[in-house]
């Protein structure tokens, strides 16, 4: 069975760091073990109040990661530290 890390990205239109954030998953080794989910905070009025001024966010498997920003090598470092821990 394949394991793969759920992220999910909290994000709105128009957010060009959110946007940088996802070029650092897509460039950073690793995209055949996590799933990306893209939660727009504007869709929901909790999130918004919540996250306004926090985008972008990552958590990954329920947990957050990173915040604003991260590095390719950092984001898979995490990621493969959940895989071998789950193995």
């Amino acid at each position: 069975m394949e394991t793969r890390v759920q992220v999910v990205l909290y994000t709105k239109t128009g957010c060009h760091l959110c946007e940088q954030m996802k070029e650092v998953m897509s460039t950073s080794g690793c995209a055949e073990l996590f799933s990306l989910a893209e939660v727009d905070i504007e869709s929901d009025a909790e999130l918004f109040v919540r996250y306004q001024d926090e985008i972008p966010i990552v958590f990954i498997n329920g947990v957050e990661a990173f915040r604003h920003s991260m590095r390719p090598d950092e984001f898979r470092a995490y990621v493969t530290s959940l895989i071998e821990q789950s193995r």
